[in-house]
């Protein structure tokens, strides 16, 4: 019922927001998965009130796949309701960027973009470009707002209590780099009650975001050992009972966060968006007592890229490039990246009454983004993390973080893999057979020559 419901709602959003087709020169048509995009254009458009241009949105949610193939077909469809600039998660944009519909994307540079230079001004973390560089002419088609560039987010005290220190440096060379590190403060940490993670899952958005090379390589299915390795980390996790066993979104996760699980959690492993999104909410019984170290190895998970449609409406082209640019490209103070690390966005906003009382009222997040020379003169202390700024290690963390590993394959053969794994780590196959089942389920769904 609750799918349905929510596939119901899905769909009055798209009926409700495309009922009004942009069928005029100075109408620029956004789609998106989520509000955020639209929200920062909207915000945009308040204070920029002489920017010729209209905003007419779509939003349609992930839930239950609806996104990707609406999208799919306003590309191909064209006409008025095709998008001019659309969005697309991390899981999903190599579709966009570098796959089937990779023709579909506008080069930065043929809206008129200085995007190498604006590239190296804004230090726009290396990941990020490289998902959005179109393999087939090298040019940048896609860029994201956020650094998603991650780090291990610990309890203080528990830190203290195992290691005599919760200072993030000490932590960082405690816990890595590496997982044989990790693994041995995992025995440090269980010999005195403790668990350094909510579930062997979470390890897994690290080890699939380490690859060096792709899930598929000139036309066949390869396994990286960075990848395989999961094996190992997620089985020595499980049989030594590190962890309190939960899966990622469930309950158990969220009240491991709260420190009311089965047993206390050490850290959780992510960006910044995972502390400002998912932990703030959470956290109740364990506000204060969190911060950021350096993970055991560099990785990024998640993150969105804006696109230009190359068939998009010509009239509004010169549109489209400003709002590209300063989502995108401006470290200036008016830029979105600025406003967004610092959680000023909405401040004394009209338009979003609500977002400004809680800028007003210091509740409004403030998020890691794609720029490091926005990031280097913001303020990123949070009250979450006993006041220490993220940005410290989020800086780093997204210019260790590569993105030239990535398939248009890789949100299916990911699960896939993670799906054998857990049928190894209990017991249920070897791991020679999880590897062949893996791959024989890869080939099965997606005819990629093993």
């Amino acid at each position: 019922m609750k799918k349905l419901l929510l596939l119901l709602l899905t769909l009055l959003v798209l009926i409700g927001l495309s009922s009004c087709e942009g069928d005029g020169k100075n109408v620029i048509n956004v789609w998106s998965f989520t509000d955020e995009v639209p929200n920062a254009l909207m915000r945009f458009k308040e204070m920029n009130p002489d920017f010729p241009y209209d905003f007419n949105v779509t939003i349609i949610a992930t839930t239950e796949g609806a996104y990707q193939p609406a999208l799919d077909q306003a590309l191909v469809a064209g006409g008025k309701r095709a998008p001019d600039i659309f969005t697309a998660e991390a899981a999903f944009v190599l579709k966009y960027t570098q796959g089937e519909l990779s023709n579909r994307a506008m080069p930065y540079k043929n809206l008129g973009i200085d995007v190498d230079n604006q590239l190296r001004a804004a230090q726009i973390a290396t990941y990020v470009h490289e998902i959005g560089t179109r393999p087939s002419d090298n040019q940048v088609v896609g860029l994201a707002f956020q650094n998603t560039g991650s780090g291990l987010i610990y309890r203080r005290s528990i830190a203290r209590d195992v290691f005599g220190t919760d200072d993030p440096a000490r932590i960082s060379s405690i816990v890595g780099p590496g997982w044989d590190k990790y693994l041995s403060a995992a025995a440090q940490l269980k010999a005195k009650g403790y668990s350094i993670a909510s579930g062997e899952g979470d390890i897994w958005q690290v080890i699939r975001n380490t690859a060096t090379q792709s899930y598929v390589v000139n036309g066949k299915l390869y396994l990286d050992p960075a990848r395989e390795a999961f094996l190992d980390v997620a089985k020595a996790m499980f049989d030594n009972d590190y962890t309190n066993r939960t899966g990622a979104w469930s309950d158990a996760w969220f009240a491991d966060m709260a420190g009311t699980g089965a047993r206390p959690v050490f850290g959780f492993l992510g960006p910044a968006w995972l502390i400002n999104y998912v932990m703030i909410n959470n956290v109740q019984g364990t506000f204060g007592d969190w911060a950021v170290a350096v993970p055991p190895v560099p990785f990024s998970w998640g993150g969105t890229w804006i696109i230009a449609n190359q068939q998009g409406n010509a009239s509004v082209r010169d549109g489209v490039k400003t709002v590209l640019e300063w989502l995108t490209l401006d470290s200036s103070n008016t830029g979105f990246q600025y406003m967004f690390a610092n959680g000023n966005l909405y401040e004394g906003s009209a338009a979003f009454p609500d977002k400004a009382k809680d800028f007003a009222d210091g509740k409004f997040a403030k998020d890691a983004v794609a720029s490091g020379t926005v990031m280097s003169r913001s303020d990123g202390t949070l009250a979450i993390l006993g006041g220490q700024n993220m940005y410290d290690v989020f800086i780093p963390a997204g210019a260790n973080a590569k993105g030239d590993f990535f398939s248009a394959y890789d949100e299916t053969i990911s699960q896939l893999f993670n799906d054998q794994v857990q049928l190894y780590i209990n017991g249920t196959k070897t791991r020679e057979q999880a590897i062949a089942d893996w791959r024989q389920n890869v080939v099965d769904i997606l005819d990629i020559q093993q």
